[in-house]
């Protein structure tokens, strides 16, 4: 695929970076992903001249927070950035991490269980971010529940309900469920989340140590990650038992999975809708 000349001045002149070659590469389902050769060696660029101009500054703040926790799950270097509203086009340089062909999940969900012990002492983040192309937003709150309501479920459904992927009858359901969460959530203090962890943000380097890329990050409840990690599968039972060796599950986890799971899957209602607004619909009317 075509490598916009704009990207390449701009990294030659700004960052000293002459391109050699390069080939299109999976970078999921938003934005162009090249594997490109460099006189700095082999590098990975994402770019996207539709994406919001400050998408991957966003993006590179969520792997610098996640890079400073000391964790020991891997987390790939940033080179360069480009933001629209400076007069770059949009794109993310990083480091290029070859992909091994297995892994130690046990110490992967181990090390995940370190990550949730950096705190925060708010719920949220220092600034608004995304989760796939969707804003997230991340107005401080001390408490998690109000956090949970106000600034997950609120904003995905007024945008679901306004699409009319939604029914706003549903307004109903979602109140008589918000009036429960205080006894289906237990307490937590602000855990830094990967915030979008599911079976293709993650990888596991030639070394078998995971690799954490495509962050939504926030401080909030340590259980978003893990019900997340549940909704599409791609990750073992050892993954799990090394989380628990760290910090063992509060009981009901299992059972608590599909309400961690509404923001997720009210995002991809917003994104896809189909079968996934079906899915929503279903689990809040059994409510």
């Amino acid at each position: 695929m075509y490598l916009p000349e704009n990207v390449v001045n701009v990294l030659s002149d700004r960052h000293g970076i002459t391109i050699n070659n390069h080939r299109s590469v999976s970078g999921g389902s938003i934005n162009h992903a090249y594997l490109i050769s460099t006189n700095k060696g082999q590098l990975f660029l994402k770019y996207n001249p539709s994406a919001p101009h400050d998408f991957f500054e966003k993006e590179a703040l969520g792997l610098h927070a996640l890079k400073s926790s000391g964790t020991s799950l891997r987390i790939p270097d940033v080179i360069a950035v480009g933001n629209a509203a400076t007069g770059t086009p949009g794109f993310l340089l990083m480091e290029y991490i070859e992909e091994g062909r297995s892994g130690n999940s046990y110490t992967f969900g181990a090390e995940l269980a370190k990550l949730h012990q950096t705190r925060g002492e708010y719920f949220g983040f220092d600034t608004d971010n995304y989760i796939g192309s969707l804003p997230q937003q991340n107005e401080k709150y001390r408490d998690w529940i109000d956090f949970f309501r106000e600034k997950r479920i609120a904003p995905q459904l007024r945008m679901a309900f306004d699409s009319g992927r939604l029914s706003k009858n549903l307004d109903v359901s979602w109140k008589r469920l918000s009036n429960e969460l205080e006894n289906l959530m237990p307490a937590c203090k602000p855990s830094l989340l990967h915030g979008d962890l599911w079976g293709g943000n993650y990888l596991f380097d030639a070394a078998g140590t995971a690799v954490l890329i495509d962050p939504a990050v926030y401080y909030g409840h340590p259980e978003v990650d893990l019900a997340f990690s549940k909704m599409f599968g791609g990750f073992s039972e050892d993954f799990y038992r090394g989380y628990e060796s760290v910090t063992p599950l509060e009981p009901g986890f299992r059972d608590r999975v599909p309400v961690f799971n509404m923001y997720p899957l009210l995002v991809h209602v917003n994104l896809f809708g189909g079968h996934y607004a079906s899915q929503f619909e279903r689990f809040l009317r059994s409510w």
